[in-house]
């Protein structure tokens, strides 16, 4: 399978999102992306090239310093979060991550 149909197939499938219990989501709480523009982790649908690829290494940046990164990685990759940088993640390295 080509590494565009993998990613193609990741983000149309739809997300599985964790019962909402607060102890599950608690990491958020200290999460280093808090009260950060959320355009950072979710670079707009038209960015391409360079623009995206500076938004992605800037939210990474945040991600690198972040104490719940791991727990933050897991849940994109657990609900199969289809959009944004998660846990130093963007969705294509998670796609690819999921597919062996």
């Amino acid at each position: 399978m080509s590494i565009d149909a993998i990613i193609s197939r990741y983000r149309t499938q739809s997300p599985t999102l964790p019962v909402p219990v607060a102890e599950e989501w608690d990491w958020q709480r200290q999460a280093r992306c808090r009260g950060n523009d959320s355009a950072i982790f979710f670079p707009p649908n038209g960015s391409r090239g360079k623009a995206r690829e500076e938004l992605e290494a800037r939210a990474k940046g945040i991600c690198r310093q972040c104490p719940v990164r791991n727990p933050c990685r897991d849940h994109a990759l657990a609900s199969g979060e289809p959009y944004g940088v998660w846990g130093g993640t963007t969705a294509k390295e998670r796609a690819l991550w999921t597919h062996p």
